[in-house]
């Protein structure tokens, strides 16, 4: 079966009662990863309807070229979502977009392929960038960082108590060998841990501490949040599914930020007349039921949440 048809997209249903896509409306799928989302938005829009998809992964837009080849209302480029304003205005369409998603961190096929270096189940090199035609690999990074650089990055992208048991593990351990390996990786994080977490693997902190670090995520979604503001058009949603408490606390600090509308210094007397909200929270924080994680696993962390542009 194709790739396009198994690859589930995660709270799909979530999304679509959040975006509410009507027939003529613009769409942005900030992180398209295998088109799931955008392939259901599209099959709810009308001839005049449009989506527009964006991610920095070639892979992810060379499926995209392939999938929706001769599909006239959909508008794939590469790209982060810390470009969607520029792209936005490439377009010509800032302030008239009804909608934008982002679904947050890696996508099934990057985890899935072990030549990607994702993952510490399979096998493969250490690389871990989302796109891999630029920066520097993992490896490269664990063979030159500091200790206290180590240990910092884990600790604060991984929220991992032992970061600096495991920083000094990996100094040792690159002393003797490279670490340029998924495997080497999560066995020398392994013998520094000393207990697990129920359930988890006792790499999986310290591996997506680092791939945070590579990609520069947090910084490209801090980057990318204020964006959404001037694409959206009054009343159109903005919604993001996010992975960890790093990601889902900033996005939750944004929207309740702006429905606040303080823009200004906590210590200026501001009177509330001269507060101008920008958004709306919808609804409640929304996770995966359990009959859609027990269909696909990675929806378990998943957190959608949903604002909407004032006028």
């Amino acid at each position: 079966m194709p790739e396009t048809l198994t690859h589930r997209p995660v709270l799909l249903e979530a999304v679509l009662q959040a975006l509410d896509p009507r027939p003529g409306g613009i769409y942005v799928d900030a992180t398209y990863g295998r088109g799931g989302h955008t392939r259901a938005l599209l099959e709810r829009l009308g001839p005049e309807g449009r989506v527009y998809a964006l991610d920095k992964d070639p892979e992810a837009i060379a499926h995209a070229r392939e999938a929706f080849a001769g599909e006239p209302r959909l508008t794939v480029v590469p790209g982060s979502f810390a470009m969607l304003q520029a792209r936005v205005r490439e377009w010509g369409i800032e302030g008239r977009v009804n909608g934008v998603l982002m679904d947050l961190g890696v996508s099934s096929p990057q985890l899935d392929d072990p030549g990607r270096g994702f993952s510490f189940l399979r096998p493969g090199p250490l690389d871990m960038r989302m796109d891999p035609t630029r920066g520097r690999p993992a490896a490269a990074w664990l063979a030159e960082a500091p200790v206290e650089e180590l240990a910092d990055v884990i600790r604060r992208y991984g929220e991992e108590r032992h970061a600096r048991r495991i920083a000094r593990a990996i100094d040792r351990a690159r002393r003797e060998a490279p670490i340029d390996t998924t495997a080497r990786l999560a066995a020398v994080v392994a013998s520094a841990v000393p207990e697990r977490e129920p359930g988890k693997h006792p790499a999986t902190r310290t591996f997506q501490a680092i791939r945070i670090f590579i990609n520069g995520e947090l910084e490209e979604l801090e980057a990318a949040l204020p964006q959404t503001l001037d694409v959206l058009a009054p009343g159109g949603r903005l919604a993001v599914i996010s992975f960890h408490s790093l990601e889902d606390r900033r996005v939750k600090r944004f929207i309740q930020q702006e429905a606040r509308g303080d823009r200004f210094p906590p210590d200026l007397p501001v009177p509330y007349s001269a507060l101008t909200p920008t958004l709306k929270p919808v609804g409640k924080a929304v996770r995966a039921t359990a009959a859609e994680v027990a269909d696909n696993p990675r929806a378990r962390s998943a957190v959608l949440r949903v604002a909407e542009r004032l006028p």
